[in-house]
């Protein structure tokens, strides 16, 4: 029942619980699409900053932090749709999406550096793989979803197929491991098959003019503040009740943890963005490694556990959550007062900052990649300061130079062992003695949480059959066929969410379709026989 059928949307209030990508997007098609004044729209959040995954911050003292950074490609139709109405910060005249891709025709993914072995590029022109890695690629872009269950990547590939070109290339720009989902392998292949033929030099990847919480999360948080929208920050919700029946599920309490609540009405909605990749992160410094925190210190993953007992149809968190192990992997930043780093890294690569995207270091026992972003990537950077980020897959390995595990490593072990691998140890030295550097390394525990095998109906619908008021939203909801650990998918639920619970005489936006493309299905075949 839409709420239109209930009564005027102008008497609809809607909570919004997780201010992430998914939940700032849905507050955007509340207001723009389905007539809902902002002022009746609640963005509840734990923490005291908006945006999810799709953050950034410091300062040149303190030291800048990225956790991550999501890499955007042309079809993502949702995303750039969204964006398009939501003005730039720097110029209110120009959207975002504009911004974007006016800064991309600039800065276009090049990459010339994309593997080292050795501290020396290797040629990665062929992607390495036998005619039998060849069948088994194009094998599983036919079978379908359903039969794979929740097998792994490594129940389908050979052995071999992971020292591959290939397989090192994807792996570091997606961050899928072995043991992740072969089905999620399978949507990613499916999904970006025309970028497959440039995949070895990141080409059609796309990224925004400064770090995504400068360059997206804050223009829209402006953009709904405007519209009246409230931002309910540092509430967190410990508990929804349900009125549940044969053929209907009604959201009807909100519980928070300092033992407020608020009782729906009959005009009451309410959008709960289920699990997070960033939850219970940790920050190190130059000289403390991160700590690595868990279930105990998130929000997210136990509201969803907790209502997960109350019906099948609100999925199973557990197979994405209950890992960690499998799931985490660690991330830093380094803030440079000195440009000796990037001048070397472009020399060497022969990418300006901007171009190159990931490095990837193959013999790294932490399997290592960096990524120079276009300087500055933060507004209040100062010219004279770079920034770079990197992470590693394997943070349980101890390092090829450091005698310690990656997440043991203060910011500054896991410099050294970037340089030993760059064989840059003496250029370096100088710019470290001088206190010219600083690097804060990051605990995600639950960042590869959205690759690990599951089942048909562990990610439960954006709206379960019979819910009336509520959906769920983001990475952890079912968006089909779609990509997971993209801002796309995030806003493809927003979308689902909001048409599909309100009149709003819209449809969701198609996917883009290239695996049916002759032409992208040529390249692609073209790419992996190389």
């Amino acid at each position: 029942m839409k709420t239109e059928e209930r009564q005027n949307p102008e008497d609809s209030t809607v909570y919004l619980i997780g201010s992430g990508i998914a939940g700032l997007a849905s507050a955007v098609y509340l207001v723009k699409d389905a007539g809902i004044p902002g002022e009746n729209i609640h963005i509840i959040e734990k923490d005291l900053i908006p945006g999810g995954a799709t953050d950034g911050a410091g300062d040149a003292d303190k030291g800048f932090v990225v956790r991550g950074g999501r890499m955007h490609e042309m079809h993502y139709e949702c995303y750039w749709e969204l964006l398009s109405h939501i003005p730039s910060l720097e110029d209110p005249n120009v959207s975002i999406r504009d911004e974007s891709f006016d800064f991309n025709k600039r800065f276009v993914s090049n990459g010339q550096a994309r593997l080292l072995k050795d501290g020396k590029i290797l040629d990665v022109s062929s992607y390495g793989l036998s005619f039998k890695q060849q069948s088994d690629f194009l094998k599983l872009t036919y079978v379908s979803e359903k039969s794979l269950g929740n097998k792994r990547i490594e129940d389908w590939f050979d052995k071999a197929f992971f020292d591959t070109n290939f397989w090192h290339i994807w792996t570091s720009m997606f961050a899928f491991q072995k043991w992740s989902s072969l089905a999620e392998m399978r949507r990613y292949m499916k999904r970006f098959i025309h970028l497959v033929d440039g995949l070895y030099k990141l080409g059609g990847v796309m990224r925004t003019k400064y770090n995504q919480y400068d360059s997206v999360v804050r223009p829209m948080k402006n953009f709904l503040e405007e519209k009246g929208v409230n931002f309910d920050m540092g509430r967190e919700v410990v508990d929804i009740d349900f009125n549940l029946s044969a053929d209907e599920k009604i959201a009807s309490v909100l519980h928070f943890k300092n033992k407020d609540e608020i009782v729906l009405g009959e005009n009451d909605f309410v959008f709960f963005t289920n699990g997070s990749i960033t939850e219970s992160t940790d920050n190190g410094s130059w000289d403390r490694p991160a700590r690595l925190k868990g279930l105990e210190d998130s929000g997210s993953w136990k509201l969803w556990k907790k209502i997960a007992k109350k019906d099948t149809a609100f999925g199973n968190p557990n197979p994405f959550c209950d890992n960690i192990d499998l799931q985490k992997w660690y991330s830093f930043t380094a803030t440079m007062k000195d440009s000796t780093f990037l001048d070397y890294m472009e020399n060497f690569s022969g990418n300006v900052d901007g171009t190159g995207g990931l490095v990837t270091l193959t013999d790294s026992n932490w399997f290592m990649s960096i990524v120079i972003a276009r300087q500055p990537h933060f507004p209040n950077q100062p010219e004279d300061v770079k920034i770079f980020w990197g992470y590693g897959l394997y943070p349980d390995r101890k390092g090829n130079y450091v005698d310690k595990t990656m997440a043991e490593c203060t910011g500054a072990e896991l410099l050294e062992e970037l340089y030993y691998h760059l064989k840059i140890q003496d250029l370096m030295k100088p710019i470290t003695e001088a206190g010219k550097v600083n690097c804060i390394p990051v605990a995600m525990p639950y960042v590869d949480s959205l690759f690990m095998p599951r089942c048909i109906g562990d990610r439960p619908d954006v709206i379960p059959q019979g819910a009336t008021n509520f959906a769920f939203l983001g990475q952890f909801a079912e968006a089909p066929k779609d990509c997971v650990f993209t801002v796309e998918y995030s806003v493809r639920t927003a979308q689902m969410a909001v048409y599909g619970l309100f009149d709003t005489g819209k449809k969701v936006h198609p996917m883009y379709d290239s695996a049916h493309n002759p032409k992208y299905l040529l390249g692609a075949l073209k790419a992996i026989s190389r």
